[in-house]
């Protein structure tokens, strides 16, 4: 039960980070034995879910180094990183009972979309600066942190666990401040394109 806690738990927030990287490296390491999958995410070792997840792997990793096309990235993934990220939560529990599914999926959908919500609205925040530094500095933070929480899902599923209940905490500590940001960007925004034509 704990693997498999840790295994939902990480699954989901590494797909808020990397959606299509996680769905091709867990793929691949159940494929070639070299972790256990439960039957419910045995669909990923598919050689067609395995060729597409590689093809658009490559695709984010790029699309995350250039800066700006990377926030237009993260919002149409708003709509792919959560759904998808709560299916591989649910999918890890299937042979456990409807109960323990819905709540795998209730969990992993909001760890998914608030590690979503924290990566793209900080994105969107470094955006801003004129150099590209600051953005290829997270973006390989993030994937350093997204290989060592696979690695810890998988070896240290304890450890995984502790990480997350911070992460948790600090994404809630966060995302107020990042929309605040957000918010202030937005008004200034709006003030440098000046009154709409015809406005008093």
């Amino acid at each position: 039960m704990l693997s498999n806690v840790a295994l939902a738990g990480g699954l989901a927030w590494a797909s808020g980070i990397r959606l299509y990287a996680t769905i091709f490296v867990a793929g691949m390491l159940g494929r070639f034995g070299y972790v256990h999958l439960p039957a419910g995410l045995l669909p990923l070792t598919d050689t067609w879910v395995l060729a597409v997840s590689g093809a658009l792997m490559l695709c984010e990793f790029l699309a995350d180094k250039v800066p700006a096309f990377d926030s237009a990235w993260d919002a149409i993934h708003t709509f792919i990183r959560i759904p998808i990220g709560t299916l591989l939560a649910w999918g890890v529990f299937k042979d456990s009972g409807a109960g323990a599914q819905l709540a795998a999926a209730l969990l992993g959908g909001a760890l998914v979309a608030g590690t979503h919500f924290t990566k793209a609205g900080t994105r969107a925040l470094i955006n801003t600066s004129p150099e590209p530094f600051s953005n290829w500095g997270a973006s390989a933070g993030e994937d350093i942190g997204w290989i060592g929480g696979l690695y810890l899902m998988w070896r240290h599923p304890l450890a995984l666990l502790v990480l997350l209940g911070l992460f948790v905490l600090l994404m809630c500590w966060m995302l107020p401040k990042i929309a605040r940001g957000l918010r202030v960007l937005a008004q200034k925004l709006r003030g440098l394109r000046g009154p709409l034509p015809g406005s008093s």
